[in-house]
């Protein structure tokens, strides 16, 4: 279990690429709108599916 919530991974920088992806956090359009509703275990799979993206960019890491 994760006793810290999980934190946004929103770097200011907010502007989706031609596939949907935040060139900022690697986020799609839809998860980061879903961030605001969804529960602490959904952020988390989103915070590794972004960070899986951001890997396959080349490991640019912004944070």
């Amino acid at each position: 279990m994760n006793p810290d919530p999980a934190q946004s991974p929103c770097v200011s920088v907010c502007a989706l690429d031609s596939d949907g992806i935040c060139l900022g956090c690697y986020r799609t359009g839809d998860e980061i709108t879903d961030w605001f509703m969804a529960d602490d275990e959904r952020k988390r799979e989103i915070l590794k599916d972004a960070a899986l993206r951001r890997e396959a960019a080349g490991g640019i890491k912004l944070l």
